[in-house]
């Protein structure tokens, strides 16, 4: 982790297996920055992710209808889609852009956790 911080919100998000989810991230263009076993902080595109392990005494994570959600907001939409394609939601969570104004992606992360990265359409170059 940089040794000037930087200035933001950033998602902590449990998981029900932590290590599991650690190469999600990393296929996602994010790097492990810090953190201990059981909190794992992951850097990458501008942005952190925060990650916990879920179960006794933290956060439990529904095996159903996980509530939680990720927006990563970059221009770089395209390079994080095409990086794992295989994980977009089909067919609502296809790359487009959208009727509220941002071109953007859905992506099925671990638990079931929704990750979207997106940037305002009218700032996508044609």
């Amino acid at each position: 982790m940089s040794d000037t911080p930087s200035i933001g919100a950033f998602a902590i998000v449990p998981s029900n297996d932590l290590p599991n989810a650690i190469p999600f991230w990393e296929r996602l263009g994010f790097a492990r920055a810090g953190g201990s076993d059981d909190y794992v902080i992951m850097a990458g595109w501008g942005c952190e992710v925060h990650l916990i392990q879920a179960g006794s005494g933290a956060w439990r994570v529904p095996a159903e209808h996980n509530p939680f959600g990720v927006f990563i907001r970059t221009p770089d939409v395209d390079a994080i889609a095409a990086r794992v394609d295989d994980l977009i939601i089909r067919p609502g969570g296809v790359l487009r852009h959208r009727e509220w104004g941002l071109y953007e992606v859905g992506i099925a992360g671990p638990d079931g956790l929704l990750v979207r990265v997106g940037w305002p359409s009218a700032r996508v170059r044609a």
